[in-house]
């Protein structure tokens, strides 16, 4: 809605992102390099109908508009992890969720739509970068022939990030849900860690759905050397 004669505009969330990082640290850093990472979008009360998704179900891909709900501050510069953390580019020629209004958007592959569940129609979603519980505020239908730039310079992004080879033994990999093994796997290949971090014996904790994986990173390689039940799943169990 918006309020007043200078153009200010409130914002409701629409919905909800439910996927398997609690926290920020592993997320992917842009939207589509795990395109094995599955999560849901679940609509708020009140944007629950089925005609407000008529005809989405014939796109394969969509934009989503979203909070950066972990972020209360802005810089006009910031240090982008790209660059080592050593360089300062200005707020508007990134994409750090540091922003005068902390909105993000992504292009997800849609998978399919659930039309019936107890909270209404929900959108499976392939490919996010975005933390669970993310305040989601608008979503549009990607359409190739206007949303591609082919040629389209991009800076200091325009190399991608290296991929780690991910050594997992198996009965590790084995204590994580079937269809979220290959989504683990992908995150740890794009190497979550920060980019000032490279310490080949620092032991790192990533929370990822119900578990804690720890792992360290030595050369070109992702060891991992555990995965726990994260103990804020086991209390909420046993209570």
């Amino acid at each position: 809605m918006i309020t007043g004669s200078n153009g200010t505009l409130t914002l409701v969330p629409v919905a909800r992102y439910r996927g398997l990082f609690p926290e920020k640290f592993g997320l992917p850093r842009q939207s589509g390099l795990v395109p094995e990472l599955r999560g849901q979008i679940v609509f708020a009360e009140g944007f629950r109908m089925p005609e407000a998704l008529r005809g989405l179900e014939d796109f394969s891909h969509i934009w989503l508009i979203w909070g950066f709900s972990g972020n209360t501050t802005w810089s006009p510069t910031v240090r982008p992890p790209r660059l080592g953390g050593n360089r300062r580019l200005g707020v508007f020629a990134t994409r750090s969720p540091f922003r005068p209004n902390p909105l993000g958007i992504s292009v997800v592959r849609l998978e399919k739509i659930l039309w019936h569940t107890p909270l209404g129609p929900q959108l499976v979603v392939s490919g996010a970068d975005l933390m669970d519980n993310t305040p989601i505020y608008d979503i549009k239908p990607y359409v190739a022939y206007a949303d591609i730039r082919t040629g389209a310079r991009c800076g200091f992004a325009s190399v991608p990030d290296r991929k780690l080879t991910v050594r997992c033994p198996e009965n590790l990999l084995a204590k994580l849900p079937a269809e979220e093994q290959q989504a683990l796997l992908g995150v740890l290949a794009q190497d979550p860690r920060p980019h000032y971090q490279s310490a080949p014996d620092r032991i790192y904790g990533m929370d990822f759905g119900a578990y804690t994986v720890k792992f360290r990173v030595e050369g070109n390689e992702v060891f991992v050397l555990a995965v726990e039940k994260r103990q804020d799943t086991l209390t909420r169990t046993e209570e």
